[in-house]
């Protein structure tokens, strides 16, 4: 997995107000998770490009005033109007300690499914790992050349080394779906219409027998 650098400073003073002016100049005010005690910085807005608008997950070295943290992104948030980072969260680690991190999967193959007319719908952008931050790749990949229609993909079928999965094993992640009118065989389609056919006759037949007779004229 690769790493980004990170620069930012410590932060003199907390709350409410010291947040909002750190915003106004451009910065994010962020924190790191540590074992011992959590540490209060902030950092560019623009620091954060590599790490935010990417598919791929990354290790973070975390440059404060010189002094160097090891950390994963545990979690980021969004203003829901202008869209701009307000606050990022992460976690220290340790060389010989796990982490735990959400790693997004990447899928390969021309799935037999969807060249038959299938969708491929994926249910999990990411799966949550365990493992030493020097074993963690930065996507799962997942081949799915083999899988046909109505076919998918769980959470127990899949591997990798020097890393635990640890979503729960029977969570779909993909599956090949396909729609209402790809799922009906030539044969289907002539029975639906045949048995529609005989529907309206026999509707029509009910509705000439519920019409009663004129009386014979004298």
């Amino acid at each position: 997995m690769k790493t980004i650098e990170i620069k930012g400073s410590f932060r003199t003073e907390l709350g409410k107000k010291s947040s909002k002016e750190l915003r106004k100049s451009g910065n994010v005010p962020c924190v790191i998770y540590g074992k011992e005690k959590n540490i209060h910085f902030f950092a560019h807005e623009n620091s954060f490009k590599n790490l935010v608008y990417t598919p791929a997950a990354h290790l973070v070295k975390l440059n404060i005033d010189d002094k160097e943290y090891k950390a994963v992104l545990k979690d980021m948030q969004f203003h829901p109007v202008k869209d701009n980072i307000l606050h990022a969260d992460f976690i220290e680690i340790h060389d010989n300690k796990p982490v735990v991190i959400n790693i997004p999967i990447k899928v390969s193959g021309d799935s037999v499914g969807v060249i038959a007319g299938g969708k491929l719908s994926i249910k999990r952008r990411t799966l949550k790992v365990k493992g030493l931050a020097d074993d963690l790749p930065e996507a799962l990949p997942i081949n799915i050349t083999d899988l046909k229609i109505h076919e998918g993909i769980k959470v127990g079928e899949l591997s990798y080394d020097k890393i635990e999965l640890l979503d729960p094993k029977k969570s779909m992640v993909l599956t090949i779906a396909t729609s209402r009118v790809a799922q009906k065989t030539d044969e289907e389609v002539l029975a639906e219409t045949a048995a529609a056919e005989a529907a309206a006759a026999t509707a029509a037949a009910g509705a000439t027998a519920a019409v009663p007779e004129a009386p014979a004229t004298k």
